[in-house]
């Protein structure tokens, strides 16, 4: 099926440029979190959104192929408005965007980003592109996420490490490719979380990131089993199947991840890992990730970190806390941002530094959320009518906490933080102009981008 960006909205804005005053000539919206899960969110993937749909212009066919489906599909179309923006606008889209830099932490129910029309005739296009624009929620919701269990893990590493940040970047690793709705939502959300970490199994996310926001290799992996490439060799060939692995890939210096619960995890740690192939592990010089991949995570994480401690033996770091010999844990199933707390907090009191542990996370980091996680919203805060600028808001007295922002705004920065007021010749806006008629004004490399997101801001 073709794109056509006119037909990538919702119904019933085909007929709402009959609805506004006869005389508008102009619209204004923003953009906010109202509110969610987290205080703040991480502004990202507005690139995204600008370079893979909003720098094409519109073509006549999309005209005639909207024209056709509104006709059958009930509803009136402007013809003529679009016909006007193919023909005299040279099909480039008449509205102006700015948004704060991508990275940006910015607390829940402040403006991230302004649409308004330039041209009189169009002004209702702010409206019709409000369903693509705000599908930006899900990048910031993904970045948003992933950066708070950032903060989970880096406090961790903090009490219990000797170099947190040499270890951070690759504390929590994406899994997510398959748990998502499609390709698209992988490569979005995956290079969503790669504005906190660097560490990701969604090949499509690692390209989005390389190609949307400049990057050379914004990801990296290690070799890693599967169920599949340990029990093809049968539960009676499981030492022979890890001793492969070790083969393969076990020279001075690497790293790789086995998972090693298909039959006995506890045989598995005790027998295999940490007898038979205990002595060509060390002679290896790589590092052995070990994998549990079923049962409580808490109990699992705790009693493989005693077992493998019993087999391998430790060292007592500079901060007091156990850093197992020759080998590490990788768990990725159940994860979630209280059982990631858990596990942490759990080997900490048992003394064990969270340098031993790693992270993979797959739908609960790219799927189990939504636009209501963080309760995004773009809302129209004034229009002009008449050549009069009039603010306009909305106030349903059944919710006081879907009140919205009148008219035109600016984010700036105070002692007390970010704030949105009234925007004024006075006031420094933060918002950043970025796209406008069509043209792509601003870009952001994802190196900035990580860099402005390693701010840990208390809201």
């Amino acid at each position: 099926m073709k794109y056509n960006l006119i037909l990538d909205t919702d119904s019933y804005k085909a007929s709402h440029w009959l609805q506004y005053p006869p005389a508008t000539t102009a619209m204004y919206s923003y953009l906010e979190s109202r509110g969610g899960r987290y205080p703040a969110t991480v502004f990202f993937g507005l690139q995204y959104i600008l370079k893979e749909y909003l720098s094409k212009p519109i073509e006549m066919w999309m005209v005639e192929e909207a024209e056709t489906f509104f006709a059958a599909h009930g509803l009136s179309f402007n013809s003529a408005g679009w016909r006007y923006i193919v023909k005299d606008l040279g099909g480039k889209l008449p509205i102006k965007i700015k948004a704060v830099a991508e990275g940006t932490v910015v607390p829940v129910r402040q403006m991230m980003m302004s649409i308004e029309s330039t041209d009189q005739q169009t002004f209702w296009i702010v409206s019709w592109l409000e369903t693509l624009l705000l599908r930006v929620w899900y990048p910031i919701t993904v970045a948003t996420q992933s950066y708070y269990l950032k903060q989970i893990i880096w406090d961790a590493l903090e009490k219990t490490a000797d170099d947190p940040a040499a270890e951070i970047g690759f504390k929590l690793h994406d899994f997510g490719s398959r748990g998502v709705s499609s390709s698209e939502s992988a490569a979005i959300g995956g290079m969503s979380h790669l504005v906190n970490f660097m560490g990701s199994d969604t090949v499509v996310g690692i390209r989005a990131a390389n190609h949307y926001y400049q990057h050379p290799m914004a990801a990296f992996s290690i070799p890693a089993a599967e169920h599949s490439t340990i029990t093809a060799w049968q539960r009676d060939g499981e030492l022979a199947a890890y001793q492969n692995m070790l083969d393969r890939f076990a020279k001075p210096g690497t790293v790789l991840a086995v998972v090693s619960d298909s039959y006995d995890l506890w045989n598995a740690i005790d027998h295999l890992w940490g007898d038979k192939l205990k002595q060509q592990i060390i002679d290896s010089g790589a590092t052995v990730v070990i994998r549990p991949d079923s049962g409580n995570p808490v109990a699992v994480v705790c009693e493989a970190l005693q077992r493998l401690d019993r087999r391998f033996g430790i060292t007592i770091n500079s901060k007091g806390y156990k850093v197992l010999n020759y080998v590490r844990l990788i768990q990725g199933d159940g994860i979630n941002a209280q059982s990631l707390a858990e596990i942490l907090t759990a080997t900490q009191n048992l003394g064990f530094s969270a340098t031993n542990i790693a992270f993979g996370m797959g739908g609960a980091l790219l799927q189990q959320i939504d636009r209501d996680t963080q309760k995004f919203a773009i809302k129209c805060s004034e229009v002009s009518i008449a050549g009069k600028d009039i603010p306009v808001y909305k106030d349903p007295a059944t919710d006081p906490g879907k009140r919205s922002k009148k008219g035109r705004l600016a984010l700036v920065k105070t002692d007390a933080g970010y704030t949105t007021i009234s925007a004024s010749t006075e006031v420094e806006d933060l918002l950043i102009p970025v796209y406008e008629n069509g043209q792509i004004l601003h870009e952001y490399n994802l190196t900035e981008i990580r860099e402005r997101a390693k701010i840990i801001i208390d809201y």
